[in-house]
């Protein structure tokens, strides 16, 4: 009987279909070290940061001159691309479908646009254990009933660790729930996500 053939390491790493992140205050700290610590090869990524709804942002432009990386502003209807790092325009929710971006003017969820928990919540209905997502720094709740959507799904969930973070409640609610894989501190979270990437999730 012939042996089953094994998975090639370029095969296993495509196991994640989709990372998505959220973050609020002291987020961009937070993004700026995951992301310059992430390996050269990365799935998609989608972050919704909260922002100040009625300026311009230019935090994608300034996560690219800081990491090296590809970042840019989500734009409504756009292919999910590997490789590639997508934010959320200033009060606009970031949702996905199977491959492309999608962007809603609905209302508020826990007095925030974009929201943490629909981003999540949206990745965990179509990625479903093929995501990954991640809680950072902020001063609020929002992503922790997302982050258990994600989780419920069968993806893996990351916070960052309290210590680390310049604002801790919003990690600390996600762990709170029970329904967080990984807590990392920041400086090490690049790293971690980088070994996710090749050799699968926490166990497997």
């Amino acid at each position: 009987m012939k042996n089953k053939p094994t998975q090639s390491k370029k095969e296993h790493s495509r196991w994640c279909g989709l990372v998505a992140i959220g973050a609020s205050a002291g987020g961009l700290s937070a993004l700026t070290e995951v992301l310059a610590g992430l390996g050269a090869e990365f799935p998609p990524i989608v972050i919704v940061q909260h922002l100040y709804p009625s300026h311009k942002s230019q935090l994608a432009n300034v996560l690219a001159r800081k990491t090296q990386k590809p970042v840019k502003e989500a734009q409504h209807g756009e292919r999910i691309l590997r490789g590639e790092i997508y934010i959320s325009p200033p009060d606009e929710h970031l949702l996905v479908t199977r491959g492309r971006i999608q962007l809603a003017h609905s209302r508020l969820i826990r007095f925030s646009r974009p929201s943490i928990d629909m981003m999540f919540g949206s990745v965990a209905a179509v990625y479903r254990d093929r995501a990954i997502g991640i809680i950072l720094s902020g001063s609020n709740r929002d992503g922790a009933d997302g982050i258990c959507a994600i989780r419920g799904a069968g993806g893996v969930t990351v916070a960052q660790d309290p210590a680390t973070a310049e604002f801790r409640v919003m990690p600390q609610a996600a762990i709170d729930t029970g329904c967080v894989d990984l807590v990392v501190p920041i400086s090490e979270m690049g790293g971690v996500l980088s070994k996710l990437f090749v050799e699968g999730r926490p166990g497997k």
